[in-house]
């Protein structure tokens, strides 16, 4: 089984050889090992000789196995520690505004870092982890929605409709994206694994670029982020790539489970589904923004 091409993922889906075992199969790999050794020394007990058979060797207790129950129960545990922090740090701006910023920073500053840990350390399975990220992204989409709810658009624009209408395009692309992956509209393959990546880098490429020129122009960049056409096409094509990057989360899914993965690999999955989502909402958010700005 290869490696999951997801950056998030990697790691949680291991190949068999080196990773999860399959139900029946000892620790050498082969169901009859130990039943096989056994034989050959019984057959030279019959020519005379005194060796004695090799110990069976026996698997080591796995433990139940994942289930599509427990990534769904994961996933829900994640996403609400995520809400009750965003709403939370909504209210906290919202009393007081001058903590949108630090919450901002921190919330994402914090949540990046931990992302990074559980990629790079193989540490996704971790639950402290995951729902720490949740905990602190929760501060940065929350201080986030009340900005671009708030700052970013004209006075008559409802907050709660705009963030309403930002969460229902998220969940109506995610399952929207679950009914093409279920039906097998769009396959998984190498091609497809790198052609989404190649977006994905070219737009973090474009996202630093953008950051780095606004520095010194007075944060207009190269106008990814300005509201204006670029800006929007910018967002769609963000927004796109987001959505296609479910396939890939529900394909590491899929194959965790096939591959007989331990059932804590589910919390791998939830932070990997739940940075997809968060990825979603701000830029659905954040072009919703563009369209009830002055």
């Amino acid at each position: 089984m290869r490696e999951s091409s997801n950056p998030v993922m990697r790691g949680v889906v291991r190949d068999n050889q080196t990773g999860y075992q399959q139900p029946g199969m000892n620790q050498g790999g082969y169901a009859g090992f130990g039943a096989g050794m056994a034989g050959a020394g019984a057959m030279a007990n019959q020519y005379g000789q005194m060796q004695q058979p090799y110990p069976q060797q026996q698997a080591p207790a796995v433990g139940r196995q994942l289930t599509i129950d427990d990534v769904v129960t994961k996933t829900a545990i994640t996403l609400v520690v995520l809400t009750l922090s965003a709403i939370a740090s909504y209210f906290v701006v919202d009393s007081n505004n001058a903590l949108a910023m630090p919450l901002t920073l921190v919330g994402g500053l914090v949540g990046f870092v931990l992302v990074m840990v559980a990629s790079f350390g193989r540490k996704q399975d971790n639950p402290a982890i995951v729902l720490a990220y949740a905990a602190f992204e929760g501060l940065f989409v929350g201080a986030i929605s009340f900005v671009f709810a708030n700052w970013a658009v004209s006075g008559d624009t409802s907050a709660g409709a705009m963030i309403g209408q930002a969460i229902l395009g998220t969940f109506g692309v995610f399952f929207g994206m679950l009914i093409v992956y279920k039906v097998g509209a769009i396959r998984v393959t190498p091609r497809f694994t790198r052609m989404l990546l190649a977006g994905l880098v070219g737009v973090l490429v474009l996202m630093v670029g953008n950051l780095v020129i606004g520095l010194f122009n007075g944060g207009e960049g190269f106008g990814l982020r300005s509201g204006g056409p670029l800006a929007i096409i910018f967002s769609l094509v963000c927004i796109g790539l987001a959505a296609f990057s479910f396939l890939l989360d529900f394909d590491s899914a899929d194959r965790l489970i096939r591959a007989g993965a331990p059932s804590k690999a589910a919390w791998g999955v939830a932070l990997g589904l739940t940075v997809t989502l968060v990825w979603l909402y701000v830029e659905i958010l954040r072009l919703l923004s563009y369209f009830n700005s002055d």
